[in-house]
């Protein structure tokens, strides 16, 4: 399932497995300038490719790794000919089948192994300039790609609400908070944030502000409970009143404890 929005310049492609003729959990990637920013899931790739032929589709970027990122990969390469590009630290992941939790399979499946190029610091298309920017935090080898003169920022899976209550284990806080940062910084008085959620957030700086006071927030609650003898899995019923119920649907991968964990190693 496929779904597309135009947003200025730029044509948001959200993507789904479809089940009952419902969408499981959308995806987003972007195409801009010839541009083609992530490749959704495998579920999707045909589907993605199909729309994409006949457009002007020149390379390509994956902000990091995961399945849902990289599942048109393959596809894509062989089908349109283009380059694929990555930050170094997720090229190898990208080049083999990766170990799946039952859920993540479900959802967006095995992406093909792929082979793609470390990506440069500057993308250049006709008409733009992207900033490769560092973004560790949600996994190894995370980057955005900015556009600060019209105020894009391409930022995968560093942002997808104000009020997180879930994190996977491998996520870290303090690393994703630096991260919202540096974005912040780089951009100029605008800031419209594309995430892989299939959210464009045109306020792009108040979501981020806002996150960021909410998880400090949060940090400073965990670490005043943790001081008072708490265990972390008291402090998540302190303060969410219990595990959340993705702990269940996620074979406990998306979980409350793992963000109590990370806010007390925030620093």
């Amino acid at each position: 399932m496929i779904e597309t929005v135009k947003f200025e310049e730029v044509t948001q492609i959200k993507m789904s497995r479809e089940i009952g003729g419902k969408p499981v959990y959308w995806v987003a990637a972007y195409l801009v300038d010839g541009l083609l920013i992530d490749t959704g899931c495998s579920y999707t790739s045909k589907e993605l490719v199909a729309f994409l032929k006949g457009r002007d589709v020149r390379l390509a970027v994956n902000t990091h790794f995961h399945e849902d990122h990289v599942g048109g990969n393959r596809d894509i390469i062989e089908t349109l000919g283009i380059d694929m590009y990555a930050h170094p630290d997720s090229i190898p992941f990208i080049a083999k089948k990766p170990e799946l939790y039952p859920y993540r399979q479900m959802v967006w499946g095995y992406p093909e192994p792929s082979s793609v190029r470390p990506v440069p610091d500057v993308i250049r298309t006709d008409r733009h300039a992207f900033r490769v920017i560092e973004t560790p935090g949600h996994s190894a080898g995370h980057i955005a790609l900015a556009e600060p003169s019209k105020g894009w920022f391409f930022t995968g899976d560093l942002f997808a609400r104000e009020n997180p209550k879930f994190i996977r284990p491998e996520e870290h806080i303090g690393k994703t908070m630096a991260s919202m940062r540096t974005i912040m910084e780089a951009a100029g008085g605008r800031l419209v944030l594309f995430t892989s959620v299939g959210k464009i957030v045109e306020d792009g700086r108040a979501a981020l502000t806002a996150c960021m006071e909410y998880l400090s927030g949060l940090a400073l609650t965990a670490k005043k409970l943790s001081g008072e003898g708490l265990a972390p899995e008291e402090i998540v019923k302190g303060m969410f009143g219990g595990e959340h119920n993705f702990a269940e649907i996620t074979n406990g991968q998306y979980t409350s404890l793992n963000l109590v964990r990370s806010l007390l190693d925030s620093g």
